[in-house]
């Protein structure tokens, strides 16, 4: 990372001792010296790297304890911007008046008036590309990529809008200046509307990954970011989108470029807007396809799409809580953080207090987290545990808590707590759909770290007791 680089400490970053920090993506603990938590400290606000600190930098930068700091970059004249459309004219008027001045191709693919993109794109002086047939969202996308030949490539959906053109661009670019930084993406939230849908799409649309930027990564806060308003270095493009994948390929692009050791940075200062399906039919149509999608991703990415991700005794810690055997849950607790101090004895000088802050943050605080992965993968197999007299409770408890982390920190309509269970329990449904279609348990199977402590550890803790 150059000497005078701006940059700040990713904001999910937290000592927890002198010495320890952890943050990141994914989570993960960082043994620091005294010399680099100064250093740290100092990128806290508003930082610069100065000469003997590069290095540092882009380790952390990496891993996702660093933010680069980078100024908008106003040029344009390195950007090809890729517009995809399909039977959506007026939006793609719209578009094109936003993206006046730009490098602007777009790809037709196959609308049933072609006669009408193609007086649209006369209008304002764009390039066209026509299918005769609809080809699907990747190869529309790759199309563009290759009629064209500009270092960077904006693809950018024709239904979005970008509210501010320029603005979205300058922040892109400057976020892809970074040379490790292979693509930045927008975030994109529901069209704000009247009705309970747009509402609901408008706060808690599943292409919106939140206020909170950082680094893309399948097992961090920010999995993925979807291709409606994302700027690729041409050089990490590559093969681009799957052809054959008419759900998810982004999804599939982007873990690929994390697998290549690319960057992908969310930038959510950038907020565009996708509007909702027009129809309850089209829309739960739409959250079944995106659970279908599952099956093919994990074929691809394996592990990378689990549904959900925890270490074995945090999942034995809350499966004693729900089975009522407080016990169980206390043991695993207490050995873990003996471990944990055992473990951190050596690397930093408070390791109680290090190992109590991370049980907190890993063990304690994964109830939610949980909770919603369970609810949005497995929904269907709890509300049939609903329906059984010995489970209800359980079932509602998880199906409750799940339901109101998606909500957190906000305060929803009635109407939005019902589209969300809905909206989790199509997507469900297409997950298991899929994992159907596809003979394979592999988008259904949890990833459970593995644990040096043993069961014997616990269970020997427990006759002490």
């Amino acid at each position: 990372m150059p000497a005078g680089t701006r940059v700040t400490l990713n904001a999910s970053a937290r000592f927890v001792a002198d010495d320890l920090v952890v943050g990141g993506s994914p989570w993960r603990l960082l043994k620091v010296s005294g010399a680099a938590r100064q250093v740290l400290a100092r990128w806290r606000g508003d930082g610069v790297v100065a000469p003997g600190e590069e290095r540092l930098a882009r380790t952390l930068v990496r891993r996702g304890l660093l933010d680069v700091r980078l100024a908008p970059l106003e040029t344009v004249a390195d950007v090809d911007v890729i517009v995809p459309v399909r039977d959506d004219p007026a939006n793609l008027e719209r578009l094109l008046r936003e993206l006046d001045g730009l490098n602007v191709t777009v790809v037709d693919d196959g609308s049933r008036d072609p006669d009408v993109v193609t007086a649209i794109c006369a209008a304002h002086e764009v390039r066209l590309i026509r299918h005769d047939a609809s080809e699907g969202p990747g190869a529309t996308r790759n199309a563009g990529a290759r009629a064209t030949g500009r270092p960077f490539i904006w693809f950018v959906d024709a239904d979005v809008a970008l509210n501010d053109a320029r603005r979205a661009l300058a922040i892109l670019r400057a976020g892809v200046a970074d040379p490790a930084v292979g693509a930045a993406a927008a975030r994109v939230r529901g069209a704000a509307g009247a009705t309970a849908r747009e509402h609901f799409e408008h706060g808690y649309g599943p292409l919106d990954l939140g206020a909170r930027g950082g680094i893309v990564h399948p097992a961090g806060p920010v999995p993925y970011v979807p291709s409606a308003c994302l700027l690729i270095r041409r050089d990490a493009f590559a093969a681009g989108f799957d052809p054959t994948m008419l759900v998810g390929e982004d999804v599939d692009l982007i873990w690929r470029l994390v697998e290549e050791g690319w960057l992908v940075r969310y930038e959510a200062g950038v907020v565009v807007e996708h509007p909702a399906r027009d129809t309850w039919g089209s829309w739960w149509r739409q959250r079944i396809a995106y659970g279908r999608s599952s099956a093919d991703l994990a074929a691809r990415h394996g592990s990378r799409m689990a549904p959900l991700r925890a270490d074995r005794w945090t999942l034995v810690a809350w499966t004693g809580v729900l089975a009522r055997a407080p016990w169980v849950s206390a043991r695993a607790v207490a050995v873990v953080h003996a471990s944990l101090t055992r473990q951190l004895a050596g690397a930093s000088n408070a390791p109680s207090r290090a190992a109590t802050s991370l049980v907190a943050r890993t063990v304690v605080a994964a109830g939610g987290p949980l909770a919603r992965a369970l609810v949005r993968s497995y929904g269907p197999a709890l509300w049939l545990a609903a329906a059984h007299p010995r489970l209800r409770r359980r079932a509602l408890i998880v199906l409750v808590v799940g339901t109101a982390w998606r909500f957190k920190g906000t305060r929803p309509r009635l109407s939005d707590l019902c589209l969300g269970v809905v909206d989790d329990l199509a997507y469900a449904l297409g997950v298991v759909d899929g994992a159907w279609r596809a003979r394979s348990l592999a988008s259904l199977t949890p990833a459970i770290s593995p644990s040096s402590i043993t069961w014997r550890e616990v269970l020997v803790a427990r006759s002490r007791g």
